[in-house]
């Protein structure tokens, strides 16, 4: 070796000198207690056990020639020696033990301390050494990284000096070389089982089955929510095949080939003993050359998404008993009859006229009963062309008819399952569907429009209606087994003139409701035109009480002397409040917000507070048409 490839020799010797060690000195400064040594060793329990088999291995390359293998930690410090009897007695002569440090510091230049200093493979021969003691010693020492490439370990051969020999270095920078790879496999391996258990946990708590199989169907990995969905233990899910599982499988497989996702279709898959109806999404799984070999299927409860979907939309009964307003006493025996029905499963019927609150009544029935965390789905049978009233009802199937969406719709019965259902103006509802509503009924299962399958279903009916349906059935109008069918618990709302004391409470709660609303002041009304109130027969009954109110506080004013005294209106119409019917100031009032909205229909609905087709009924009653479009006959 070159004079100035012992350079890094002279260095450590003047370090070694800096730091105060002894030339004559014996053993290092620093010898670890058998406590202290025994919690080391466990601390570095990892670096001992995986260099264990490279050590020894390392030995049996050098026993022969009477070498000593010894194992350091970071600091220099000994775990492990390594060696025949008679190397090892020499060793521990000369202080070479565990716990014993090697560092520069403790006992100056040497093949472990040296080497740990320089951060690389090393030799030191004969009087290299600082001390005395090792002068009949040659050293090759290497450094030990670990997955970070941070310094945790040396390991170093050791003989006596006329041994030196540079192949003798080589064999220990590979075999620290090896142990590196080792420490970094198994921070690989650890790290990729910590991350499949996260993985696992991510997967397992998800709401969804979630599994994959090749293009044969045979089934790989499946998280544990795939068990409880489909009703199969896991030796069963993964012997079975997924083509027996998934009835559109062929259509997938030829999607998967081509690359192309399947995002949330509703399809049936098969289950013990039975068939059910999940929403499905399948995504291929690709080589490094980018070709599909296995699917990726996230399969989802049909019903509990539609539960969350009812939630987020909105399909839930808003409306409690506590909001219903009343004090007359027979109005009350309803509420409290209404109260006691509430949880039965039993069809409930609410007749009365038009405007007494019956979906009001509906919804506080739901939110009374044990189904008051499920959806309740309402349908007015009159507002719905003939023509689609049976797909919104029961859905359809994929390809039932021109415009259906892909993989079928599903319809209001399967939308409130495990809920209640409000059917408004039933007696509206065309007589070829009501054979198939009492078939429902009967059978609590539905099938779609175009298909095949019985879909079971647990949905409370809850009927309405302001037409008198025992007269329908003795026209014809109407089935007499689904009216008895409907009529079991039968609920008749009284209107307004029946219970004119309630008038009171109504005005101030509309008023109180609309004057926010509208960002107006309360009007206070004078006693001739409450009395005037009084008298009046409410054809329209709470609702254009409603739209009354709302018209009160609009104009802004009621005059004291309402039989005489003129309402100014922004259209300079004057007319006297006395002299008009509520039907006339109805109108009226339409009038006005169309004009104020410019014809805009929807802005028209919204600050009255009905909906697009109320405002289209009322034009055509009240023969309220718009010059440019003629809006009110289309």
């Amino acid at each position: 070796m070159s004079e100035t490839g012992r350079e890094f020799i002279l260095q450590s010797n003047a370090r070694s000198e800096a730091y105060g060690v002894d030339r004559k000195q014996v053993k290092s400064k620093r010898i670890l207690d058998e406590n202290e040594l025994r919690e080391l060793i466990h601390k570095k329990q990892e670096l001992i056990c995986i260099a264990e088999p490279f050590i020894k291995q390392l030995y049996d390359f050098v026993k022969s020639s009477n070498f000593i293998v010894i194992l350091n930690d970071e600091e220099g410090c000994i775990l492990n020696v390594i060696g025949n009897t008679t190397m090892l007695e020499k060793a521990y002569e000369t202080g070479l033990i565990p716990g014993a440090y090697m560092s520069e510091a403790c006992i100056g230049t040497n093949g472990m301390g040296t080497a740990l200093h320089e951060r690389k493979a090393l030799q030191v021969s004969g009087t290299e050494h600082f001390a005395e003691v090792f002068h009949g010693w040659t050293c090759s020492g290497a450094p030990i990284k670990d997955h970070e490439g941070n310094i945790t370990g040396c390991l170093d051969l050791t003989g006596d000096k006329h041994l030196v020999n540079s192949h003798t270095l080589g064999m220990v920078a590979s075999a620290a070389q090896a142990i590196e790879s080792m420490l970094q496999i198994k921070s690989y391996t650890e790290e990729i089982a910590k991350n499949k258990i996260y993985i696992e946990t991510m997967i397992n708590s998800l709401p969804s089955s979630i599994f994959t199989a090749d293009f044969e169907g045979n089934i790989k990995l499946v998280n544990k929510y795939t068990y409880s969905m489909f009703g199969y233990d896991e030796e069963t899910m993964k012997k079975s095949k997924a083509q027996h599982i998934i009835v559109c499988w062929d259509r997938i497989i030829e999607q998967i080939k081509n690359k192309e996702s399947i995002f949330q279709e509703d399809v049936y898959v098969n289950v013990p003993m039975n068939k059910i109806e999940v929403n499905l999404s399948a995504y291929p799984i690709l080589d490094p050359k980018g070709n599909p070999i296995e699917i990726v299927f996230v399969i989802k409860d049909v019903k509990k998404m539609r539960k969350l979907a009812n939630k987020v939309m909105g399909s839930r009964a808003v409306y409690t008993f506590d909001k219903v307003i009343g004090q007359d006493e027979e109005f009350l025996k309803i509420v409290e009859f209404a109260k006691k029905v509430a949880d039965s499963k039993s069809t409930i019927l609410l007749m009365g006229e038009s405007g007494t609150g019956k979906e009001i009544f509906a919804q506080s029935i739901q939110n009374y009963s044990n189904r008051r965390k499920e959806p309740f789905v309402a349908l007015n049978c009159g507002a719905i062309p003939k023509n689609l009233i049976e797909s919104e009802l029961f859905g359809y199937v994929e390809g039932a008819f021109t415009g259906a969406k892909q993989g079928g719709h599903p319809g209001k019965f399967e939308i409130a399952d495990g809920g209640t259902i409000f059917l408004d103006e039933i007696g509206e509802m065309p007589f070829d569907l009501q054979t198939r509503l009492l078939r429902v009924m009967e059978e609590s299962t539905v099938r779609r429009v175009g298909g095949s399958e019985e879909i079971p279903i647990d949905v409370r009916i809850i009927a309405a209606t302001n037409k008198m349906l025992k007269e329908e059935v003795e026209k014809g109008n109407f089935r007499k087994d689904l009216y008895y069918r409907l009529n079991v618990l039968p609920l008749r709302l009284p209107p307004l003139r029946e219970r004119k004391n309630d008038i009171p409470l109504f005005i101030d709660y509309f008023m109180e409701k609309k004057s926010k609303k509208l960002n107006k002041k309360k009007v206070t009304l004078p006693k001739q035109y409450l009395d005037y109130l009084y008298e009046y027969d409410w054809p329209g009954n709470i609702r254009e009480l409603e739209n009354l109110v709302e018209l009160i506080i609009n104009t802004e004013s009621v005059p004291s002397d309402f039989k005489s005294k003129k309402i100014s209106m922004n259209d300079k119409q004057a007319y006297y409040l006395n002299d008009l019917t509520l039907e006339e100031l109805e109108k009226i009032h339409i009038e006005k917000s169309l004009q104020k909205y410019n014809y805009n229909i929807s802005q028209v609905a919204k600050s009255l507070g009905i909906s697009r087709n109320s405002i289209y009924r009322k034009m055509l009653k009240y023969n309220i048409s718009d010059s440019k479009s003629n809006i009110a006959t289309k």
